[in-house]
Formats: C-alpha cells, sequence, structure tokens
C-alpha cells in the first residue's frame, strides 16, 4: 500500500480545470462570480496513482477533495483487517471531516482504488471561503444534508443481517460502484463474508438467466 507521500502530482488548478466542481456546488446553491474566482485561485489539483492512501489514521486531515475521475474508499484496521466504512466515486467530495473540522488525528484512511484526479481545497481556505462569502455555507449546509443522508443510509445497512438483502440494497443505491469496485471491497462495506457475497452474486446470476 503506498503512503500520501506518494501522490505523483500536485500543482495550482487551472481555471479551466474545475468545471465540473463548479457544475457540482451549482446544483446545490448557485455560486456568486466572486466565488468562483475564489475557487479558481485557491483549488489545487492532486493526481495519485491506484492504492494511493490520501489520508492515514492519525494523520490530520488538510483537505477537502474533489474527486475529479477515479474511486475512493474509507476503512479502517482492526486486527490485521481492513474495514472498508465508505466508497465513492467521480464527482463526489471526499474528506475526514472529523480531521478537517477539529484539527485532530484522523480515525479512518482514506485510499484511491483506482488512478485518481482531484481538485483540493485546504482547510484553511474553506474557512476563509465561509467567512469571505456568506453565501457559500447554504451550499455547505445542503451538502451536509446530502452526505448525512448518505451516512445515516449505511448506518442502516450495516445493521441488517440479512445478506441478500444487503446486496440489493447495495444494487439500488450504488450500481454506479458495482462493476467498478472489486469484490472485497464490497463484501467488507457490507459487513458480508467473501464467500457469502460470491455465493449471493452467483445465485443472482444464474436466476437472472
Amino acid at each position: 500500500m503506498k503512503s500520501n507521500r506518494d501522490i505523483n502530482k500536485i500543482r495550482k488548478s487551472r481555471p479551466s480545470e474545475i468545471g465540473p466542481l463548479i457544475t457540482a456546488l451549482n446544483f446545490f446553491h448557485p455560486l456568486s462570480e466572486e466565488m468562483i474566482r475564489y475557487f479558481e485561485q485557491k483549488l489545487v489539483l492532486i493526481k495519485c496513482t491506484k492504492q494511493t492512501l490520501l489520508l492515514q489514521s492519525g494523520d490530520i486531515c488538510k483537505y477537502i477533495y474533489f474527486i475529479k475521475k477515479g474511486l475512493v474508499r474509507g476503512f479502517i484496521k482492526e486486527g490485521g483487517k481492513d474495514i472498508t466504512t465508505w466508497i465513492t466515486a467521480d464527482n463526489e467530495l471526499v474528506t475526514s471531516i472529523h480531521s478537517l473540522d477539529l484539527e485532530v488525528p484522523a480515525l479512518e484512511n482514506m485510499q484511491a482504488i483506482e488512478d485518481c484526479e482531484f481538485l483540493a481545497l485546504s482547510s484553511r481556505h474553506l474557512k476563509q471561503l465561509y467567512i469571505q462569502y456568506p453565501d457559500f455555507n447554504i451550499t455547505a449546509r445542503k451538502l451536509l444534508q446530502h452526505y448525512y443522508r448518505d451516512a445515516e443510509r449505511r448506518a442502516l445497512l450495516i445493521r441488517h443481517a440479512n445478506a441478500v438483502f444487503k446486496y440489493h440494497f447495495f444494487l439500488e443505491n450504488y450500481s454506479h460502484l458495482s462493476n467498478r469496485v472489486p469484490i472485497k471491497y464490497i463484501s467488507s462495506f457490507l459487513g458480508i463474508a467473501f464467500e457469502t457475497l460470491s455465493r449471493v452474486r452467483k445465485k443472482m446470476a444464474t436466476s437472472a438467466k
């Protein structure tokens, strides 16, 4: 597994590169021209290869990342085992909100599971954004509501015992990830043994014929 020191490209982003983030944020609340210029000035572009750790447990998270391209998971270590806590892909935001907000060591690891490209805003510039452009607080509130709903859905999912229900739920709510994420991460995310999930998938494939 590669550490965050293996992030192989980081540079200031160009205005022409930030369009997908602006489109995503405008979906929640329109950005002013001044806010867009702020992003143009403060964002950095980060590229990293598959298996790179964006954040290691115990380190303080310094950025919020917008995934321009790629796939990212969060995970914790329990004994010698990785437990995947979330998985997300293109056009989503990722960070350790606990670590970023409180400036304390992160509890989770964040790992690229494909080659990835991010637009990243530092914690310092995010805090400055809230103060300088109060309207962005509306965007942030709606983003928090969006990601809280997703966290609530994950919390409910993990409490179900039935493996078939869990996998159906995953396909209904995370269908865009089903063919991209390795099965070992899906089984860990769902709290299902790898062998059990393999049987469920095989049975579903057979019944679909």
